[in-house]
């Protein structure tokens, strides 16, 4: 069994979940203003159809839904090949000022 996998032979969810989060606020960065910066704040990952080996090349597709002045809110979906949904994930990100990153 690799690292990734589960006891009855699945990806681990916790996989699923890494790819949401990684596209889920590289959308949001894409309305950011240069002066802003994000982090993420909370995430829901509905898991709709077993991810296996052979499920195959996966693709995910983010995109943001509402974007405030404190707040963003986006939406992924990864699909098999085929198109089929493999999961639904939405997220919330905090929108701060970059310059809050330095203050440590």
């Amino acid at each position: 069994m690799s690292a990734t996998s589960t006891p009855s032979g699945g990806v681990h969810g916790g996989w699923a979940a890494t790819l949401l989060d990684s596209a889920l606020p590289c959308a949001v960065q894409t309305l950011l203003e240069k002066s802003e910066a994000y982090t993420t704040a909370e995430f829901k990952v509905n898991l709709t159809r077993p991810i296996m080996p052979r499920t195959g090349e996966v693709v995910c597709e983010g995109k943001v839904v509402h974007k405030g002045r404190t707040l963003a809110v986006s939406e992924a979906t990864p699909k098999d090949a085929s198109g089929k949904l493999l999961a639904f994930d939405t997220e919330t990100c905090s929108v701060f000022p970059a310059a809050n990153l330095a203050a440590g």
